[in-house]
């Protein structure tokens, strides 16, 4: 019988529900059937939350807990509340995180894209240097298409570190189409620790980096990140006392 229950199960997509069933109290049916039925339902959300976070690759997985916000500057109108929400997703939106190495940019990007994860959202973290090599890469293997394909069904593009490294010519006009490719069509968030008036730098092409600012800031909300290093200030302090609030 527990055999033939597990193959109807398996038949329906309701997973193991035998292994469910047995974490219930039985009162009467309605009250049991709704019970396990409510139990498969957040098995299978929970574990589909994790196939997006997995799917995310995000080098590390940080949540808010903990989170000291007193190094961001927010834009007018914009405030902390806004940004949990994540309604600058919904409404296709970009962030922009500017500011010093060690400011709890990466980690606020991070936080944000589990947290999309948590409700649903197919989210992606790159490194910007990773994203515009492997494209290159794709570009030169004739995979560029199937590449990009892929990177518009996301509804969260995560941009870490873009500043660290120059691009060269054929990586910044690919990544330039990647972004050019989101407006409007989904939500980018961009860590940097370089002003946007210091991009040229990244790019090596003024007209092609006035053309991306342009498209990134039109519908963005630019945080702006100031103070000391975490890690140096922790380095100083010689304490582990919870995560490491890093880029």
């Amino acid at each position: 019988m527990q055999n033939e229950l597990a193959a109807i199960c398996k038949k329906l997509k309701l997973g193991d529900l035998t292994k469910l069933a047995a974490q219930v109290n039985f009162e009467n049916e309605t009250q049991y059937l709704t019970d396990v039925l409510r139990l498969a339902l957040k098995h299978r959300e929970d574990k589909r939350i994790e196939r997006l976070i997995r799917q995310a690759k995000f080098p590390v997985v940080k949540t808010f807990d903990g989170y000291k916000y007193d190094p961001i500057t927010w834009p007018p109108g914009f405030d902390k509340d806004q940004l949990l929400s994540l309604d600058f997703i919904e409404k296709k939106q970009n962030i922009i995180c500017l500011g010093a190495v060690g400011t709890g940019k990466t980690y606020l990007a991070i936080a944000l894209g589990v947290k999309a994860c948590s409700q649903g959202k197919k989210v992606r973290f790159y490194r910007a240097l990773d994203l515009a090599t492997e494209l290159a890469e794709k570009h030169r293997n004739g995979n560029l298409s199937k590449a990009l394909q892929q990177l518009q069904k996301l509804d969260l593009l995560i941009l870490d570190e873009l500043g660290y490294i120059p691009f060269e010519k054929t990586s910044s006009q690919l990544l330039f189409h990647v972004i050019s490719n989101s407006y409007q069509q989904q939500s980018v968030i961009i860590t940097s620790n370089l002003e946007f008036g210091r991009w040229n730098e990244i790019f090596q092409d003024d007209r092609l980096t006035a053309a991306l600012i342009d498209r990134l800031v039109h519908h963005a909300y630019i945080l702006g990140f100031s103070g000391p290093s975490f890690r140096y200030r922790e380095a100083m302090l010689a304490r582990s006392a919870g995560p490491s609030q890093t880029d």
